[in-house]
């Protein structure tokens, strides 16, 4: 035989009213926070979404950004010079001068995508949100504009204490205690060589066998008129 459900509970008429009413009046008496902006600057997140900057001296016009923007929103020219060789006798090499680098924030969706696909570190979100134009053709911005919002990129945050290390620092720091060893145990096996290869001090070294039956016995020198 199944369980009977409970029995529901009379429903007091107006109740819903009620409740209502209850919530209203708590927002009424909560005190309001206003934010004075634009006189007092909004406290905005760490990781907040404004514009992205642009550290042009780590851009290697690799054009990893441009391709992988789901937008097109982002512009890269560049041309390319000739670097003479390093040393005598080397063979010259060419590399990639960025010419322009720019951002149209009117097409750009915010996913940070070129963020994460520069492999050289040249691009980073900045906290700026002002940047409104009245055209909407002045939001195409250029890498000089990119560069003063590099400047307003805040600081990394701490790591934490409990997390793990990198493994380029773990591969780094194994490599360095392992040339350390090595070098401790050259030096140990150094000294410990030294002792054997010298004389103790204050003790004279004894001639061989050979070099004593040699050499001469020899008496006193004579004196004058003596043969």
């Amino acid at each position: 035989m199944a369980a009977q459900p409970p029995p529901a509970r009379p429903r007091i008429p107006g109740s819903g009213l009620a409740k209502g009413l209850a919530v209203t009046l708590r927002t009424m008496t909560r005190k309001s926070v206003t934010e004075q902006y634009p006189d007092v600057q909004p406290d905005l997140a760490p990781r907040t979404r404004g514009v992205i900057g642009l550290f042009e001296e780590n851009c290697t016009v690799c054009m990893l950004c441009a391709r992988e923007c789901p937008d097109w929103c982002i512009y890269i020219d560049s041309h390319k010079e000739t670097v003479p060789p390093a040393a005598p006798g080397g063979r010259e090499r060419s590399r990639n001068v960025l010419d322009r680098f720019a951002i149209d924030f009117s097409l750009c969706m915010y996913c940070g995508i070129c963020i994460e696909v520069c492999p050289f570190d040249a691009l980073f979100w900045s906290p700026e949100f002002e940047y409104a134009e009245t055209d909407i053709r002045d939001l195409t911005h250029e890498r000089d504009k990119l560069r003063e919002w590099m400047w307003t990129v805040p600081a990394p945050p701490a790591l934490d204490p409990a997390a793990e290390e990198p493994k380029e620092l773990a591969a780094a720091r194994k490599a360095a205690d392992k040339l350390a060893a090595e070098q401790a145990e050259e030096l140990a096996a150094g000294q410990a060589a030294e002792p054997a290869a010298k004389p103790a001090a204050g003790q004279a070294t004894e001639p061989a066998a050979g070099q004593q039956a040699a050499r001469p016995e020899t008496g006193p020198a004579p004196k004058e008129g003596e043969s």
